[in-house]
């Protein structure tokens, strides 16, 4: 029997690092893009060391022929695709008023664009072969709800959710299930260096979580695999809330950006300054 193949964008690192590794170990063969190759080359060598075939590819997701030529490729190394994580997103703190027109179509196209350019070219391949198939886009709770400092990425994520459903109305017939989940605040090299270095900075987050704790990249890589596979035949259109509780209880950034600590919220000034 031929290996399921999942196919993941932002997969050089983070969270689409940690998806890429559990779906390897699962069994699955994997197509992997992202801006930077060296570090797709990186994580292609683990998981072909957990028995994966990988295929990789620099692909700029705001561009739908490079998406497009990604997943075709795929298709013909493989000979078939089984499951899309839509991982590529682009994020920052920064309070509306300073929010740039430059910054705010960075982060939108990355993560509206992006997620719609891969699900369509996935969609048309899957109904091409006559294969059913599911896709699963990362979110946030923020998407739903609204959150000071997330404008861009709120509106935009709320877009990628109105994109799963309604793909997921549409494609149902062809067997595509289409979900999201929304994680909570994770540990990652990024958010570990860039947030939580910060005095003060977890256990402010940490009070915000009815369950207690930062989540790791594994709570959010199972729910994905989980959403992909044959036990989760019968969910679609859904938001899974992969976050201890923390949405029932303000959200990730439940207070002003700008009454942060003053070297975080520089730092953030700093990330939103690089992207204007």
């Amino acid at each position: 029997m031929p290996r399921p193949v999942a196919a993941i964008t932002g997969g050089g690192s983070g969270l689409g690092e940690g998806m890429a590794l559990l779906f390897a170990e699962s069994g699955y063969d994997l197509a992997l893009c992202g801006r930077r190759i060296e570090k797709l080359e990186q994580v292609a060598e683990k998981s072909k060391a957990l028995g994966a075939a990988v295929y990789i590819q620099s692909v700029d997701v705001r561009n739908y022929e490079s998406v497009d030529n990604w997943l075709i490729k795929a298709r013909e190394k493989f000979g078939q695709l089984d499951a899309l994580i839509c991982n590529a997103a682009g994020n920052f703190i920064a309070p509306s008023i300073e929010l740039s027109p430059r910054a705010w179509k960075a982060v939108t196209e990355i993560n509206m664009d992006g997620t719609f350019f891969a699900s369509q070219s996935f969609g048309k391949i899957q109904i091409e072969d006559k294969r059913p198939g599911s896709i699963t886009s990362i979110i946030a709770a923020y998407a739903r709800s609204g959150q000071p400092g997330t404008i861009h990425s709120a509106a935009s994520k709320a877009g990628v959710l109105a994109i799963m459903r309604t793909l997921a109305a549409e494609w149902g017939r062809f067997g595509i299930r289409c979900n999201s989940i929304s994680p909570g605040p994770i540990h990652t090299e990024g958010t570990d260096k860039n947030l939580w270095s910060f005095p003060g900075a977890e256990k402010r987050m940490k009070s915000t979580i009815p369950l207690g704790r930062i989540g790791e990249v594994k709570d959010i890589a199972q729910a994905a695999l989980f959403l992909a596979s044959p036990q989760a035949s019968w969910i679609s259109g859904a938001d899974l809330d992969v976050d201890g509780a923390q949405w029932l209880n303000g959200g990730v950034f439940g207070w002003d950006p700008n009454d942060l600590p003053g070297p975080m919220l520089a730092l953030m000034k700093a990330m939103r300054g690089s992207k204007s």
